[in-house]
């Protein structure tokens, strides 16, 4: 028996997905910025590639700019606003984000920038009135995750978009593990710049986008050359795998009310299976275990933490067992260091190294979940007798 609970690290491409980017490929080959017909062809591909993504958060078309992934697109975010300031300034981000957010921000402090890293609540929430308190005159970008991707926890968008907004700073949001899941509509959220990825949403690996707002002036690209994607992401466009990105969006937002309500269901019958394992500890904010409605949790996820046990033994374990689960983020799981995330959030060392994750998809079931309960037990009590 063979379940995959990894989701939140890559979602298998949809066969329909997978065909069309066949067909694509065999008839749509063009070099989208060739004036004759084969070019066409594939400009026109793209261009209905990005109608679909653009529906998907509610969006103008005009502000989608393909990219190589949610890395690509979050770094064009910081570095696109950054490249424009000779003297640095001042940048925000959370403490909980992901490495393509943290990393970058890592660099422009090296580069002279003043960054501050918003502190989370146990749950990995940022709170409003921190950042209202971060803001400073020469603040210039403020980067916070939609979804966080570890602990699942959906943070408070609209109300820090709109304090963005009040003070004239531009607001970015990592919506990577956000966008199919949840209900994203650009048209009523103060947001300027957001990042997506098609991988996680069923369409294949190797393509996202950023949403660059109209009212957006300062945005250099990272790399210059033939000027595609409006200036910003110069190279010739993937088209196949664009396709495939517009494709997966579109059934995404066909399915995504349907989905949200079967994955919560899932995800709450997990939680009830596993939360009386003594010591192991839920992670993010998990109301919905008590309250119902998950509100404030992405659909699809679970993760805990154990203090006497390793994440990594867990998953090898399970692995073994023919199940897929992750120890914190996919783009961090090979390392021994605890998660930062954790730390963030006030969990001590060995609690963080002893993290799972465990995210829903497509094609789970009922008996997924409960088999996947049954072997966790068991795995668990093994490796607290060694």
């Amino acid at each position: 028996m063979q379940i995959y609970l990894d989701h939140g690290a890559t979602t298998p491409t949809r066969p329909e997905v997978i065909d069309f980017i066949g067909e694509v490929m065999r008839s749509q080959w063009g070099n989208p910025s060739s004036l004759h017909a084969w070019g066409e062809r594939a400009a026109m591909t793209i261009e209905r590639s990005r109608l679909q993504v653009a529906s998907l958060i509610g969006a103008e078309p005009e502000g989608i700019i393909f990219t190589s992934g949610g890395t690509e697109s979050d770094n064009l975010a910081l570095f696109g606003v950054a490249r424009n300031y000779c003297v640095p300034q001042h940048a925000i981000v959370s403490a909980v984000e992901h490495s393509a957010i943290s990393e970058p921000a890592k660099f422009l402090e090296q580069m002279g920038w003043e960054i501050t890293r918003l502190p989370v609540d146990r749950m990995g929430r940022v709170h409003p009135k921190d950042l209202s308190a971060a803001l400073r005159p020469n603040t210039v970008l403020v980067s916070v995750i939609y979804a966080q991707n570890e602990v699942g926890t959906i943070q408070p968008i609209e109300k820090l978009g709109q304090i963005c907004r009040n003070a004239g700073v531009l607001f970015h949001t990592d919506a990577v593990q956000a966008a199919g899941r949840l209900p994203i509509d650009l048209r009523s959220l103060p947001i300027d710049l957001l990042s997506i990825s098609s991988h996680k949403l069923y369409g294949p690996q190797g393509v996202g986008a950023l949403y660059v707002n109209a009212t957006v002036k300062k945005l250099l690209p990272l790399l210059m050359g033939g000027g595609q994607e409006e200036g910003l992401r110069s190279g010739t466009q993937a088209v196949a795998a664009i396709a495939g990105f517009g494709l997966a969006a579109d059934l995404a937002q066909q399915e995504l009310v349907g989905e949200f309500e079967r994955l919560m269901g899932l995800r709450d019958r997990l939680f009830h299976q596993l939360k009386d394992i003594p010591d192991l500890e839920p992670t993010g904010d998990y109301d919905f275990a008590e309250k119902g409605g998950g509100a404030n949790r992405l659909p699809h996820h679970l993760s805990f933490c154990h203090p006497y046990l390793n994440g990594r033994r867990l998953v090898t374990a399970l692995n073994l067992a023919g199940i897929a689960i992750s120890s914190g983020s996919a783009c961090s799981s090979g390392s021994l260091v605890p998660s930062s995330t954790l730390l963030a959030m006030g969990f001590n060392q060995a609690q963080a190294l002893g993290s799972i994750r465990l995210t829903l998809g497509r094609d789970t079931t009922e008996a997924d979940v409960d088999w996947t309960a049954l072997v966790l037990r068991q795995v668990i009590e093994r490796e607290l007798m060694r």
